[in-house]
Parts: structure tokens; C-alpha cells; sequence
């Protein structure tokens, strides 16, 4: 697999090729296609992690009880695939009059996959479930149902315990580690991770992986601690104010590397 600790001119040796920890996107329209070919990169995604539906067994051994809950709040796609496949599952008939509260306007519009989005009441933000607050603060009698994963958002839960609202996290769906050993001996100038599980991923993996003179890339405070933890070098930070998309980031630092 990829390595590193190693001089600064190693580590600035022009960047030939990238491996994006995500599963490869369903069209050819990723801002990192674009990337490899503006810089003639050898360009490859792989999901380090991927997730696993919870069994309606297990969800009603958790006593939870969607009839319980006048609305759900979503924070992802998973989120929302794995609510409607347990209902599905459950035999439950979701009513017209749920309330749907999105933390941005992309997962909103993807409930069009399951329900007749016009008719709804469906509400987002911009980001975050505080983006939500003016909405809520409007419906802070309804029972909120919170499908997440084992790993949930502790700030969206931190968040609406903290304003006092009825919430239920419901665990409709776990993150497991994907099994990376065909990489044992590949070699990528460049790695690009966007969360804590994804590098814990990597050591699961390959317990013993050096870093040497890749180039590590991380989305997020969260995962850029992960990797410090593990201490292995930040390279390619982001957000940053210069660039506020990983890409962007990405392309700056093989824009300075590869003159």
C-alpha cells in the first residue's frame, strides 16, 4: 500500500497519481475527473468504508415505533434510503402528513426518489441542523424520529438536545470497514480522506502502513484529528478559506508540486 515520514523534497515530488477513499460516482461528472484531466493524474475511487442496513428485528428490539413520530430529520442520503426501506420492511404506511426536515436542499430533493415531493411538507437548511433552527422553532411539538448510523452525528443530537426537542436517534444503519487487501502493493502519490472511519479503515487494513513520501489530503476537523492521532502527516488540508472544496485544495497543492 502507500507510505511516508520522509524529507520535504521527497514529499514534493510531483503528483502523478490520487486515490479518493469514496466509491467511484454513478457519472462522469465528479470535479475530480475533471482534476485528473487537466493534470494528467492516474485517478482511482475507492469506498474505504460502506454501509449495512440494520434489520427491522433489530430496530423493533430497540422498541423503536415509527407510528410514534410526526416527522423524521435527515442528514443523508443513507439516512434517507435506510428510513423508507424499514418502513418498507415494517410494513408501515407513511403518512401524508409527515414533516420531513432535510439539513440541505440536495438531500430534500433526493425524498423525490420516494415520495410525491410537492405534496409534502419538507423543510431544509443550509448544512447543519442549527441551519434549521427558525423552521423548527415552529414545530417544536412534533416527536422527531433521527435515523442514523452507529456512528451518528453527535452534533445534530448534541444540538436538539440542547433546544430541547423530542427526538428519537434510531440506528437504521451501520458503517463497516470495506476489505482493501488488493492494495497491498499499490502505490498512490496522494490519498484523500473525508472521515475518522475511513482512516480507521486503512489501519484495520494494513496495521503496520507507513506513510513515507505520500501525500495525505483530509476533509474536516474530525478527520484531519483522526490522522494526527494516527501520526501521520496533513498535507492537503480543507476547508480552508482558499479552498473551500477538497479539490480545490487538492488542485493548490498540485499547482505549488508539480511546476
Amino acid at each position: 500500500m502507500v507510505n511516508m515520514q520522509t524529507s520535504d523534497v521527497e514529499r514534493a515530488k510531483k503528483v502523478k497519481s490520487v486515490l479518493v477513499t469514496l466509491p467511484k460516482p454513478e457519472n462522469d461528472k465528479s470535479p475530480y475527473y475533471d482534476l485528473a484531466k487537466k493534470y494528467g493524474l492516474k485517478l482511482d475511487f475507492r469506498g474505504f468504508i460502506h454501509v449495512e442496513g440494520v434489520p427491522a428485528k433489530d430496530v423493533r428490539r430497540d422498541k423503536v415505533n415509527l407510528a410514534d413520530y410526526t416527522a423524521v430529520i435527515f442528514t443523508s442520503r443513507n439516512a434517507v434510503d435506510h428510513y423508507f426501506r424499514i418502513c418498507e420492511e415494517m410494513r408501515f404506511e407513511v403518512s401524508a402528513e409527515m414533516k420531513y426536515f432535510c439539513i440541505s436542499e440536495t438531500i430534500a430533493l433526493y425524498l423525490q426518489k420516494y415520495i410525491q415531493y410537492r405534496k409534502r411538507k419538507i423543510f431544509f437548511g443550509k448544512q447543519t441542523a442549527k441551519d434549521l433552527e427558525e423552521v423548527l422553532k415552529k414545530h417544536k411539538a412534533e416527536n422527531f424520529l433521527f435515523p442514523c448510523s452507529d456512528v451518528a452525528n453527535e452534533e445534530t443530537s448534541n444540538w436538539l438536545q440542547q433546544n430541547g426537542y423530542r427526538f428519537t436517534p434510531a440506528v437504521l444503519f451501520r458503517t463497516v470497514v470495506s476489505d482493501l487487501s488488493d492494495l497491498k502493493d499499490v502505490f498512490y502519490d496522494v490519498i484523500v480522506f473525508f472521515s475518522p472511519s475511513s482512516v480507521q479503515s486503512l489501519y484495520d487494513n494494513f496495521p503496520d502502513f507507513k506513510q513515507n513520501n505520500t501525500r495525505i489530503a483530509a476533509f474536516g476537523a474530525s478527520t484531519q484529528q483522526a490522522l494526527l492521532e494516527h501520526g501521520l502527516i496533513l498535507d492537503i488540508p480543507a476547508p480552508t478559506p482558499k479552498a473551500p472544496s477538497m479539490t480545490m485544495a487538492v488542485e493548490e497543492y498540485i499547482k505549488k508540486v508539480n511546476k
